[in-house]
C-alpha cells in the first residue's frame, strides 16, 4: 500500500496547480510564463539537469516535508530553519543555491529553485566521492548525509523507514480524496543500500507509555523537589521524525523532549522519563500568556512542571496528518491520567504560546479543538450534557477533570473537618495578593447557571470572602462577598449568571480584609 498524506482544503488550489491538476498552473519561478510547470516536472527537470534520480528527489522531499513548501522556524538552538519542499537549511541552502545558480531567497521560496538547489548539492557530493551512482541503492550514503543526523540508529530510520520505504511502496498526496501527487513504487534491494546503517537497533519499550520506543536522551535533569508534571507543551520538530529524535538524543544538542511523534502517528519515541525534567522550552512561566492559569508558578522554568511532546513536521505546514494527531491525543490522555492533568487549553498548550518572543510552534494550523476532543475521547470522557449539575470539589482526585477541577498555589493549605464537602478543603490567609483558589468548570454550550459554594464556618473566617465569577472568554461577570463565619456545612447560593461555552471559572480571592482566612471547599453549578 502506498503512503497517503492528506492536506487541508486551504491549500487545495495551490497543490493542484503545483502538481499539474489545475487550470491555473503554479509559477515555479515566480514570473515568466515559460516557467509555469507542475511539481512532478520540476523533479524530473532537476534530475535530468544534475543527473540525480527523480524518484530519489521525490522520496527525500516526501520524507522531509510531504512535498509542502515549508517556511522553517527555529525549534532547536544551533539547528538552522528548513525551507522548501526539500527542507534545505543553513550552509546547505547557501551552497545548493550557489551550485544551482539561484539566489538564496529563490531557493527558500520558489519550488523549482529549491529542488534544483537540492539536486545540485546531492550531485556535488556524489562527484566528490567519485563513486558510481547507477542505482537507487548507490545513493544510500548520500541519503544518510542529507538527513543531517549523526546517530546511526536515526540514520537507519531516516533512510530505511523513510526515503527507501517510500521508494519501495510508493506514496500518494491527496486533498479531499483527490490524488494531487504520486511517487511510483520502485524496486529497491534493502540489503544493498550503500553506506546505510543496518536497522539493528535494540528497541526496548517505554516504561511510561507502552506503545512508545525508548530512545534515551542524556539531556535531562531532576524536577524540583515536590514538583510533578501539571502541563503538556505541544511542539513541532521543524523537521523529520528521525532528524528530530536523532538530534535530541545527541549530547551536543543540549535540548530534549519527553516524546516525539512521527508524521503518520505509527511510531512514538520517548527520550526522557516523565518524572524527569526534559529541556524543551527556554522560557520562564508567565501565567498572563495562559489565561492567568497557575500564576503561582510565575518565574519558574516551564521545564520544571511540563511534559514536552514534539511532532515531526513544521509550524508553517497547512495541516497535520490525522494519524499523527490521534497518536498524540492517545499519548496525551495517558499523561493526563497518570499525573492528574486537566485536559483543556490551559494545560495542553503550544510552545509558541509560552515562548512567543522566538517560537511559533505548533503553528496556526494545529487542530486544537480536534486534538482536545480526541484526548477526551481516548480517556472515555466527554463534557456533561447542557443543563446537568456540576460539582467541583477541593480534592481533584474526586473530580472528573474533563468537567471541572480546582487550582491553588502552594500558599494554600489542605485541611479537613467533619462539615467539609466529601473530603478536605483548602484555606489561606487573607492578603492583598492575586492568589485565589480557582474552580474551573466546562460548559458545552452557553447559558444561565446558578452557582452555589460550600465552606466550613469558623470564627477566624473572613466575613467578606470574595468569589469572583468569569465566563469562558475571561470577562468578569460579578464579585460576590460572603460571610464564611456562618452557614457552614451546606450549599450557599452566590448568584445566577450568564456563562459562555467552554471553560468558565469562579475564583475565591484572598484579597479582602486582613487578619482572617478564606475557605475553598466545593462549588456547585446548576
Amino acid at each position: 500500500m502506498p503512503h497517503r498524506y492528506r492536506l487541508s482544503a486551504v491549500v487545495l488550489a495551490a497543490l493542484l496547480a503545483v502538481t499539474g491538476c489545475s487550470d491555473q498552473p503554479f509559477s515555479a519561478q515566480g514570473g515568466d510564463p515559460a516557467d509555469l510547470v507542475p511539481l512532478d516536472t520540476v523533479f524530473a527537470r532537476a534530475a535530468a539537469e544534475f543527473d540525480v534520480p527523480a524518484p530519489l528527489l521525490e522520496a527525500i522531499a516526501y520524507t522531509e516535508t510531504r512535498w509542502e513548501m515549508v517556511e522553517g522556524h527555529e525549534e532547536f538552538e544551533g539547528v538552522a530553519p528548513a525551507f522548501g519542499v526539500m527542507a534545505l537549511r543553513g550552509e546547505r541552502l547557501r551552497e545548493g543555491a550557489r551550485l544551482a545558480g539561484v539566489t538564496e531567497p529563490q531557493a527558500r521560496t520558489e519550488p523549482t529553485a529549491n529542488v534544483r538547489a537540492a539536486a545540485a548539492l546531492l550531485r556535488s557530493w556524489a562527484d566528490a566521492e567519485g563513486q558510481p551512482r547507477a542505482s537507487l541503492e548507490d545513493w544510500g550514503d548520500l541519503v544518510v548525509r542529507y538527513s543531517g543526523v549523526e546517530t546511526p540508529a536515526a540514520q537507519a530510520v531516516y533512510a530505511r523507514d523513510g526515503v527507501y520505504a517510500v521508494l519501495q511502496s510508493g506514496a500518494e498526496i491527496t486533498v479531499e480524496g483527490r490524488v494531487v501527487g504520486r511517487i511510483e513504487a520502485a524496486p529497491v534491494a534493502a540489503a544493498e543500500l550503500r553506506g546505510v546503517p543496518e536497522a539493528a537497533e535494540a528497541r526496548s519499550m517505554s516504561a511510561d507509555y507502552g506503545p512508545a520506543i525508548w530512545r534515551a536522551s542524556p539531556n535531562y535533569s531532576s524536577r524540583p523537589s515536590g514538583t510533578d508534571p501539571s502541563m503538556v507543551i505541544v511542539h513541532t520538530c521543524e523537521g523529520s521524525y528521525a532528524g528530530c529524535w536523532g538530534w535530541l538524543t545527541n549530547s551536543q544538542a543540549g535540548v530534549s523532549a519527553h516524546y516525539v511523534v512521527n508524521e503518520s502517528g505509527s511510531q512514538i519515541s520517548q527520550l526522557v522519563r516523565e518524572s524527569q525534567k526534559a529541556w524543551h522550552i527556554g522560557a520562564s512561566y508567565d501565567c498572563s500568556l495562559n489565561g492567568n492559569t497557575d500564576c503561582g508558578k510565575n518565574g519558574q522554568s516551564s521545564n520544571n512542571f511540563t511534559i514536552g511532546i514534539e511532532h515531526a513536521g513544521y509550524a508553517s505546514q497547512s495541516s497535520f496528518p490525522t494519524g499523527q494527531v490521534q497518536a498524540s491525543a492517545e499519548l496525551g490522555c495517558d499523561i493526563s491520567q497518570d499525573w492528574g492533568i486537566p485536559r483543556d487549553v490551559y494545560h495542553f498548550v503550544g510552545h509558541g504560546q509560552l515562548q512567543p518572543y522566538n517560537r511559533t510552534d505548533p503553528g496556526p494550523n494545529w487542530p486544537w479543538t480536534d486534538y482536545l476532543n480526541r484526548i477526551n475521547s481516548a480517556c472515555g470522557s466527554t463534557p456533561p450534557p447542557s443543563g446537568s449539575t456540576i460539582i467541583v470539589d477541593s480534592n481533584n482526585s474526586l473530580n472528573d477533570t474533563n468537567v471541572g477541577y480546582i487550582q491553588t498555589s502552594s500558599n494554600w493549605t489542605a485541611s479537613s473537618h467533619s462539615t467539609d464537602y466529601q473530603t478536605g478543603y483548602w484555606w489561606a490567609q487573607t492578603a492583598s495578593v492575586s492568589d485565589g483558589a480557582t474552580f474551573w468548570f466546562y460548559l458545552p454550550s452557553g447559558g444561565t447557571r446558578t452557582i452555589d459554594a460550600w465552606w466550613v464556618a469558623g470564627s477566624n473566617r473572613s466575613p467578606s470572602a470574595p468569589f469572583i465569577v468569569y465566563n469562558a472568554s475571561g470577562s468578569q461577570l460579578a464579585t460576590t462577598y460572603v460571610n464564611q463565619q456562618a452557614n457552614g456545612g451546606k450549599w450557599n447560593t452566590l448568584g445566577t449568571y450568564s456563562f459562555t461555552s467552554g471553560w468558565n471559572k469562579v475564583v475565591l480571592s484572598r484579597w479582602t480584609g486582613s487578619g482572617s482566612v478564606v475557605i475553598a471547599d466545593a462549588l456547585r453549578i446548576r
